[in-house]
């Protein structure tokens, strides 16, 4: 996991650590660094980062910041530079990962009943699985989901959704291939309140994000739902089209927090770095496998450890 990112990091830290002098002055050691070197070393590890599909803007940012953090740093006697370079890495990463601390399940269970929940985001990221994943921890939390099969446009997206919710006995609206989306996320939410349900997951189609007629269909579905909290749902090995992929979706329909796919399968690191910053949204939960507890909540830690891990 994030293995690319991880190796651009370590050049970055040793590099810069080899320009500390070990001369002793006044319990320090070490001139500051120079400002001509400095912003040679930072140039490399901005297209670094590029090539470890950081988005440009923040590749930019990192660098900005961490120039500010150790431009004229001195190194106290008996420090490793190295380490001292590890920890502006780690704290500028933190700063750009902690967006928000929003919990879904938390603002679920204070919020009047049904809680409505759209998702969001192209065929193939993974957002059916994450759907069931997100249902399982909605159980877990004795509370009672109900899925709406609103991509009406594939056959196969209701089909997949009838098995994860045969597989975690939860109850599926579903209407015919081609039917209204809409009017599947009304009757989910009907059936809710009818019965006494707790949460109504709503899926959707996901052609294209720059499909017209897609977005509109999205628009319809959020006017006719209402929902509670809206889910961008990401794949992680999309690298920087990830977050075009967003955007576009923010902008035609809008979302309030992002779900990441496939963390576990990712070797560069640089999409999950650079989604929340670019669009300004939290990341809610990263998927972490294909089990239907593989569904992890966020924490800029998981992975600032996954990124500086020796292993």
């Amino acid at each position: 996991m994030f293995k690319i990112l991880k190796e651009k990091l370590n050049i970055f830290k040793k590099k810069l650590s080899e320009e500390v002098s070990s001369e002793e002055s006044a319990g320090l050691i070490g001139k500051k660094i120079n400002e001509k070197k400095l912003d040679e070393i930072l140039d490399e590890f901005e297209i670094s980062l590029l090539e470890a599909d950081v988005a440009y803007d923040v590749a930019e940012e990192i660098r900005s910041r961490v120039r500010e953090k150790l431009l004229g740093m001195r190194i106290k006697f008996g420090a490793d530079p190295e380490t001292v370079v590890e920890n502006v890495l780690r704290d500028t990463l933190m700063e750009l990962l902690s967006f928000s601390n929003f919990d879904l399940l938390e603002d679920i269970e204070k919020s009047s009943k049904p809680y409505v929940i759209m998702f969001l985001g192209i065929n193939g990221t993974g957002k059916t699985t994450t759907i069931a994943k997100l249902a399982r921890l909605i159980q877990k939390r004795g509370l009672v989901p109900v899925i709406a099969a609103a991509d009406t446009f594939r056959a196969g997206a209701i089909e997949q959704l009838e098995y994860h919710a045969n597989k975690l006995n939860v109850t599926l609206i579903k209407h015919q291939q081609g039917s209204d989306p809409a009017s599947v996320a009304y009757d989910a939410i009907a059936h809710a309140r009818a019965k006494g349900k707790h949460v109504v997951l709503i899926d959707t189609a996901g052609r294209m994000q720059t499909n017209k007629n897609l977005m509109e269909e999205m628009k319809k579905i959020k006017r006719v739902a209402n929902p509670n909290h809206t889910i961008f749902v990401g794949d992680s090995l999309a690298g920087n089209d990830i977050i075009n992929q967003a955007r576009t979706f923010n902008e035609s329909v809008g979302f309030d927090s992002i779900i990441l796919c496939k963390v576990d399968a990712d070797a560069k690191g640089g999409s999950a770095i650079s989604l929340s910053f670019e669009l300004k949204k939290p990341i809610i939960y990263v998927g972490t496998g294909q089990g239907y507890d593989d569904l992890v909540k966020f924490d800029p830690s998981f992975i600032l450890e996954r990124i500086f891990s020796n292993t």
